[in-house]
């Protein structure tokens, strides 16, 4: 059976961001940092000369960006316009060291990658894990590793924790629509009937808020998502537990294949590095944990 792509209320939705009642809320944005990790930053000529001439002389990159969903990755601020997060800084340093401004569109995570192999934008992002059928179409430069965590209610103690897919058989799993850990779910379906259990199910979620009010209202019993933001909502929300790491995936800026872009975004990130400014945007958003040594273009899928 394929996953289920769930369309949740409007009014369950708005209840579910505002907070209110019930064990399990949409991700709260909190305290929001706001450590300047930006302003220090100046461009770099020398990796500037790295960009075609038209994107020089044009001034401007355009972002296809994935937003609304849980910090640390990205966010909308209790203002529901401003748009914050550690993609959101590393992007903004990138475009201080390269002498470009962002114009950034906010899109649906899905249609992104498809977008940008149509030419609608020239970069893409939104915690997009580098896999090898998605490097059939579109190139990376990294510049994270995160990767795939689950969730559960803190009161639901039937998977202390997940090794091994098998460890969901008979279970409701929701996770977002288009996502690496869509495809892993659907891709690994088989190995509960092969062992003689009964099938998961999936739910795909447009929304994030819509996962985390299924989870709470029990219509699902588990959320697949990033390791960095399951570990951010477990600890800014009660009842919600983080079940541990499944699998790291490397995280970067997404490119249409042969995009010209990718050798100046990844010295820019390598800048940061060196420098001490990539660091010190992982240290505002808790996400020390990572942190790369290098930016990479297109690296091999984690095993």
């Amino acid at each position: 059976m394929r996953s289920r792509s769930l369309l949740m209320p409007t009014a369950l939705l708005a209840l579910v961001v505002s907070g209110c009642g019930g064990p399990v809320d949409a991700p709260a944005s909190g305290v929001q940092p706001t450590a300047d990790v930006l302003s220090a930053l100046s461009k770099d000529d020398a990796i500037a000369a790295l960009l075609p001439e038209d994107v020089r002389a044009a001034g401007v990159v355009k972002f296809g960006s994935s937003v609304g969903g849980q910090p640390p990755s990205s966010y909308y601020a209790d203002d529901n316009k401003t748009v914050l997060g550690l993609d959101v800084d590393v992007s903004e340093a990138v475009a201080t060291i390269l002498g470009l401004r962002i114009e950034r569109e906010v899109a649906s995570f899905e249609t992104i990658l498809p977008s940008l192999s149509g030419g609608k934008y020239d970069v893409g992002t939104g915690n997009f894990g580098v896999t090898e059928a998605r490097k059939q179409t579109i190139d990376f430069v990294t510049y994270i590793n995160d990767g795939q965590g689950f969730a559960v209610r803190a009161d639901d103690d039937r998977v202390p924790r997940v090794d091994g897919l098998l460890a969901l058989c008979g279970l409701k799993i929701g996770t977002g629509a288009g996502t690496t850990f869509e495809a892993t779910l659907e891709r690994e379906k088989h190995i509960c009937p092969d062992a003689g259990k009964p099938e998961y199910e999936v739910f795909s979620f447009a929304e994030t808020a819509a996962i985390y009010l299924g989870l709470r209202q029990r219509h699902i019993d588990v959320v697949m998502s990033t390791i960095n933001g399951l570990r951010y909502a477990a600890d800014n929300q009660p009842n919600l537990k983080f079940l541990g790491e499944f699998k790291r995936l490397d995280v970067g800026f997404a490119f249409p294949k042969g995009s010209p872009l990718t050798p100046a975004f990844q010295a820019a990130v390598n800048k940061l590095v060196k420098d001490g400014a990539y660091q010190r945007i992982l240290d505002k958003w808790g996400t020390q944990d990572s942190a790369i040594p290098e930016s990479l273009i297109s690296p091999p899928e984690h095993a």
